[in-house]
């Protein structure tokens, strides 16, 4: 069996510095859940606007394209609620039956999201269809082009805002989202293709526009979903395990890094490490050199929210070497833990 000697996330003080600081501990992870709130709320605010601004002139002007645009900037005012729910639960504490927190609610948001965007692909979907074959005339082609060119900067400003706080929190699900409302930016410069379209003369370039977007929504539903299936599975991107083995390699009493597991929990990365020393080291010892892991870990990786380190033995380190061996009791068959 290893020694005792874990560490976990927390407050702690440097040797020599007569200060503590906090990693991966409540406070920080309430600061990012309100930055991201507060992102989620401007940009809400953003895409609002840009939305009713087109929705009028889809009313005067009976557009298709815009149309499909219009509903698909309202579906980003609707995914960005549950995402904002999911960070203001995130930020409670954990309890007794939820000992990891409540961070798991902002991958169900992504499910939500992922479910409303489709949506929206059926409705544009379907009304372009319809315009294909029953035409109907589109008016105030200036004004679609308008339209179009103000869709095209509000979704741009609401990307690289939702970007740039994602990052800066370590949100995979508002970088997403960020990304999402970059590529309606690119719609909506389709729908002023069609716009010229209709112009020369091409009166199914608007419809046949709407469907190109619907399409453009399918493949961003196919993205997130798969993005969402794989957080809810607990996958991580390899390069993750690569990192945290790469940081833990350069300390010093450290033999090797026998495990690494890690998950995410909405927008915080929970990681445990085992890792080997020499079997002649003290426990207290053995708790130094986990604790220095530990604080590496959190200062060079900055969207780990927690790391517990498990000290093994160099000759017995890893879970393989934890578990019991055949065994009976109870009137039980034989089994292993």
């Amino acid at each position: 069996m290893g020694q005792p000697a874990e560490a976990h996330a927390g407050e702690h003080a440097h040797a020599g510095l007569g200060h503590g600081h906090m990693h991966g501990a409540a406070d920080s992870a309430l600061l990012s859940s309100q930055r991201g709130i507060w992102a989620i709320k401007w940009s809400v605010l953003g895409l609002g606007a840009t939305a009713l601004a087109q929705a009028i002139v889809v009313v005067i002007t009976g557009s298709a394209a815009l149309l499909a645009d219009t509903i698909h900037n309202i579906g980003d005012v609707a995914t960005a609620l549950p995402l904002w729910a999911a960070f203001r639960l995130g930020a409670r504490p954990p309890t007794k039956r939820f000992t990891y927190g409540y961070g798991r609610f902002e991958d169900l948001a992504g499910v939500f999201i992922v479910a409303l965007i489709l949506t929206s692909a059926v409705v544009a979907g379907y009304t372009s269809i319809q315009r294909l074959v029953h035409p109907e005339p589109v008016s105030y082609l200036w004004a679609v082009a308008v339209a179009a060119i103000i869709g095209f900067l509000g979704n741009e400003t609401v990307a690289v805002f939702r970007i740039k706080v994602g990052k800066e929190i370590g949100s995979a699900a508002l970088v997403a989202d960020g990304y999402h409302a970059r590529s309606d930016g690119l719609t909506s410069l389709a729908v002023l293709l069609g716009a010229v379209g209709v112009w020369f003369g091409y009166a199914w370039a608007d419809p046949l526009i709407g469907l190109l977007i619907t399409a453009a929504i399918l493949k961003i539903v196919w993205d997130s979903g798969r993005t969402t299936a794989i957080r809810l599975l607990d996958g991580v991107d390899p390069d993750v395990m690569d990192e945290i083995r790469h940081t833990i390699g350069h300390i010093k009493g450290v033999d090797g890094v026998t495990d690494v597991r890690v998950r995410w929990l909405g927008h915080r990365l929970h990681a445990e490490v085992n890792v080997a020393v020499d079997p002649d080291l003290s426990v207290t010892k053995g708790h130094d050199i986990a604790m220095e892991v530990q604080h590496d870990l959190l200062h060079h990786l900055r969207y780990l929210a927690s790391a517990t380190i498990h000290v093994d033995p160099w000759d017995t380190s890893g879970e393989h070497h934890h578990r019991a061996v055949d065994h009976s009791h109870d009137n039980l068959p034989n089994h292993s833990h």
